[in-house]
């Protein structure tokens, strides 16, 4: 029985449940309740807490506290989708209960998971029980207890896995979804496995073998960048502000919640320590500077180091700054430049879209810019200001045609000099394309971003994919390979043959009552296809007016907008 842990076992142990949820990252996948192709828990958490097991193979520590805060550190920089976010605030917790500490016993141990516990639901803005967040809390929480009646770690985290998996049983009760599902929360369940990869550390198990890190997928559809896209905000921003005696930083940490995410907030009498993953690093550093003095600051590009890593590199981090910037001095000019248009019109427009046909489409409507993005590739806010800088306007309004992309978009706001940036809130393509169609350089700002309001909400969009996974979602028996209809974003329905689906697409209310109906066929459709599907849709909804156009998008066989 091992009672006590230092910091190079504590660092074997993260290195065991890296390895325990890599193994089993796929399962976790498949406990997703929404099967659509793209990113998953499984695959999101073992990356984030892979990050943390490369810096503990190269950077070994004999102080636990310092190896928590080394591995804190690095699933910050790492954190994948909202579970991998997650999962990085309950070890940054950790990290705070051992800090300064050589070693760790039971009670120890447990009381640090109980502040993982803490810090992760203070930061999440709006904690939902059913989630990871209650399978850790009751976990930490009998951790607590066990540790109390032997003062060990490892019977402290049998004890917490072993709740855990009572806690992860109820998961499907407390949550909606899941209880349709018929499934437990893919998150704790991927939390409790790395617990257990831990454990099976502590008793000298082997590492599980790796697995293969790709996944069955259309031939056509290509998903390199899933990943990527889970990196919401793309700067990992660090601060130290030396308060205003008397001022209070609740408005501050509004302001932060409403720019970022995975945002975390140490105070005492004299400073404040901000930690924020945000698009806009100075936007959060001027308006510190109300609350303050900034003292220290450090801000470092996620995206970059996940693409150093994807590629085997080093990440590149402010440890680097001085090496950088002699090369950038070398240059005639630095990374991250682009010319900026001087306005010759009122207006300009940027909008995102996948496919180039439908970026054609976009460019005949009068689009400056268009930025490739989408479902599977979220752009940054950096992509949408260098698109907006180079649109030669004096108001550029800005379609994301995506609603994982309107965030990124809106920060664009205010950002630019001698520009006025105006998001249109389009959350499909064919969204964006109605929105267009009724900008009128005539007309004023207020009233173009009315009009393009107003028909964005008038477009109803329905779109045939491909289920990446078998699922029973919602009443759906849903097998891999299986043909999904969505309608403004829900399940409508799914075949294994397409024709069917399209059928009911055209018999809906949506489309039958209908005046315009456009039709976007993707990358993986085939002239012949596209043309039946027309002449399906022309003898179904005789009423309306019906357009057939080559979107050549990826992942998504049709989008077909009703108005």
């Amino acid at each position: 029985m091992v009672d006590i842990i230092d910091g190079a076992l504590f660092q074997r142990m993260v290195i065991h449940g890296s390895a325990s949820i890599n193994a089993q990252k796929q399962a976790i996948n498949d406990l997703n309740v929404f099967p659509v192709p793209d990113g998953d828990t499984g695959t999101n958490m073992s990356l984030t807490i892979g990050t943390a097991a490369a810096e503990a193979k190269k950077k070994p520590a004999q102080s636990i506290g310092k190896a928590a805060s080394t591995n804190a550190s690095a699933l910050l920089r790492g954190a994948r989708g909202n579970s991998g976010v997650i999962l990085s605030l309950l070890f940054r917790g950790v990290s705070k209960g051992l800090k300064e500490k050589d070693e760790a016993d039971g009670v120890t141990f447990a009381a640090a998971l109980n502040e993982g516990v803490s810090a992760a639901y203070k930061a999440v803005m709006k904690p939902a029980e059913g989630t990871i967040l209650t399978v850790s809390r009751l976990a930490a929480a009998r951790a607590a207890e066990a540790a109390a009646e032997r003062n060990s770690v490892e019977t402290a985290l049998e004890a917490a896995i072993a709740e855990g998996y009572t806690a992860l049983a109820d998961t499907v009760n407390q949550n909606p979804v899941l209880k349709k599902a018929g499934v437990v929360d893919a998150g704790g369940k991927g939390f409790l496995i790395i617990l257990q990869g831990m454990l099976d550390e502590l008793r000298g198990l082997p590492l599980p073998e790796e697995t293969d890190d790709s996944l069955p997928v259309k031939e056509a559809a290509d998903f390199s960048s899933l990943t990527d896209e889970e990196i919401t905000f793309t700067f990992d921003t660090v601060f130290i502000v030396r308060k205003t005696p008397g001022q209070s930083i609740d408005p501050f940490r509004r302001y932060l919640n409403g720019i970022g995410d995975s945002l975390v907030i140490g105070e005492d009498d004299e400073a404040f320590k901000v930690h924020v993953h945000t698009d806009i690093p100075g936007a959060a550093l001027s308006e510190a500077q109300k609350y303050g003095t900034l003292e220290l600051a450090k801000i470092e590009n996620m995206r970059t180091q996940y693409e150093d890593m994807a590629a085997g590199k080093t990440p590149q981090s402010t440890d680097d700054l001085e090496r950088v910037e002699a090369e950038l001095e070398a240059q005639e000019e630095g990374p991250g430049n682009w010319t900026v248009a001087a306005p010759e019109k009122k207006y300009g427009v940027v909008a995102v879209c996948a496919g180039e046909g439908m970026a054609s489409v976009f460019r005949d409507l009068g689009v400056d810019g268009v930025i490739s993005g989408g479902q599977t590739m979220n752009p940054s806010t950096e992509d949408i200001l260098r698109a907006i800088d180079r649109t030669p306007a004096e108001v550029v309004f800005v379609l994301p045609n995506n609603k994982n992309i309107i965030m990124a978009a809106q920060q664009c706001v205010g950002f630019v000099p001698d520009k006025q940036v105006v998001v249109i809130p389009t959350r499909t393509v064919p969204q964006g394309i109605s929105a267009m169609l009724v900008l009128d350089p005539e007309a004023d700002t207020e009233t173009n971003a009315a009009a393009m309001e107003e028909a964005r909400k008038n477009v109803r969009t329905s779109e045939i994919t491909y289920a990446a996974r078998d699922s029973d979602f919602d009443g759906f028996d849903i097998h891999e390979g299986d043909y999904m209809a969505l309608a403004e974003g829900q399940l409508f329905g799914t075949d294994r043959a397409i024709g069917t689906l399209l059928e009911r697409l055209a018999l809906a209310d949506s489309q039958q009552q209908a005046e315009f109906i456009s039709i976007f066929y993707g990358e993986d459709v085939t002239a012949e296809q596209a043309t039946e599907t027309l002449a399906l849709f022309q003898r179904l909804c005789p009423s309306a007016e019906i357009t057939l156009l080559d979107g050549g998008q990826p992942v998504y066989y049709y989008m077909i907008s009703a108005e």
